[in-house]
């Protein structure tokens, strides 16, 4: 008994609703078919929507008894909207895509043939995008960014259509704008990772909602991952040793003042030695910082696993 969950986060889309449904209603007749699955629900998530997402949505799920309808009471992103499809499904194996028809629903089948493979999350690489150029560049560039801070291979991170295993959802913890990094955490947490070239179609209807503000969200969120993943249990390392470095550098320009007194005959209270006081107050207020963490990350560890088993076997 395999049962499928179909996550699609809404937002402004009501033009894209029904064929989107139809298509995915499609796929998941074809999937029955060959027995892959034995059942299924498909979850939309209202995140808010300003147009008339809503009512369609309602009366597809008075329709359809397969179809659950999240109505979310405002616009809160689409990490939120992820999460409450993730905490609402009850499939064994949770697909999720864009309501705006660029993700292709026939990609399922793929996706789960290439779970079956071993893997724990198969993501989709929109191989030959339909998006405009400042999108295309964008993206290859905090691709390549984030090979080389997280170390995973995927190609395309930004990718909606994605499968995951129903145990994924026991190590994913999803705030901020953290949804384009899902499998990113997932691979820190060890999880394997998959990927297939998935077809990507033209924006039919509505408008992109990706801007320059949400690339420098982006960016950030990147680096809190990195920071998460390296040093989430011991930020005393972290901020420990930015604080060392200002030392080092506050003893160096020190000595170098003095050497210069000792040749010039004179000491001048100058913008180094200045600067080497002011390293040496902000390493110690950077060490305080990194024992303060510490104390915080000690209490929040103290009621999580700082590690994932995949199996116990007696």
């Amino acid at each position: 008994m395999v049962k499928l969950s179909v996550i699609v986060p809404v937002y402004n889309e009501s033009e894209s609703i029904i064929p989107l449904y139809s298509e995915i209603l499609d796929e998941i007749k074809l999937l029955k078919k060959n027995k892959k699955i034995t059942n299924y629900e498909i979850i939309f998530v209202n995140d808010g929507s300003r147009d008339n997402s809503s009512n369609l949505l309602s009366e597809l799920s008075q329709k359809d008894k397969n179809v659950k309808f999240i109505d979310l009471r405002k616009n809160f992103g689409q990490t939120p909207a992820l999460k409450a499809g993730f905490d609402n499904c009850s499939g064994d194996l949770i697909v999720t895509l864009d309501g705006d028809l660029q993700n292709d629903p026939k990609d399922i089948s793929s996706l789960i043939a290439k779970l079956s493979e071993g893997y724990d999350v198969v993501s989709g690489w929109r191989f030959n995008r339909k998006d405009k150029f400042f999108k295309r560049i964008s993206s290859k560039m905090m691709n390549f960014l984030r090979k080389k801070l997280i170390g995973d291979q995927l190609h395309d991170y930004g990718c909606s259509l994605k499968i995951y295993k129903r145990e994924c959802l026991n190590d994913m913890e999803l705030f901020g704008e953290l949804h384009r990094y899902i499998t990113a955490y997932l691979f820190i947490r060890g999880y394997k990772i998959g990927e297939i070239k998935v077809n990507h179609r033209q924006r039919k209807f509505g408008k992109t909602k990706y801007g320059f503000r949400r690339g420098i969200n982006g960016i950030l969120d990147l680096f809190y991952l990195k920071f998460w993943a390296t040093y989430s249990n011991r930020p005393l390392h972290f901020f420990g040793r930015l604080g060392i470095y200002q030392w080092v550098l506050a003893v160096i320009i020190l000595f170098e003042q003095i050497i210069k007194s000792f040749v010039l005959g004179v000491l001048s209270l100058g913008p180094l030695l200045m600067l080497s006081a002011v390293l040496g107050l902000t390493g110690l207020l950077f060490i305080i910082f990194g024992f303060l963490s510490e104390i915080i990350t000690r209490s929040y560890f103290s009621t999580k696993q700082i590690y994932s088993i995949k199996k116990i076997t007696n």
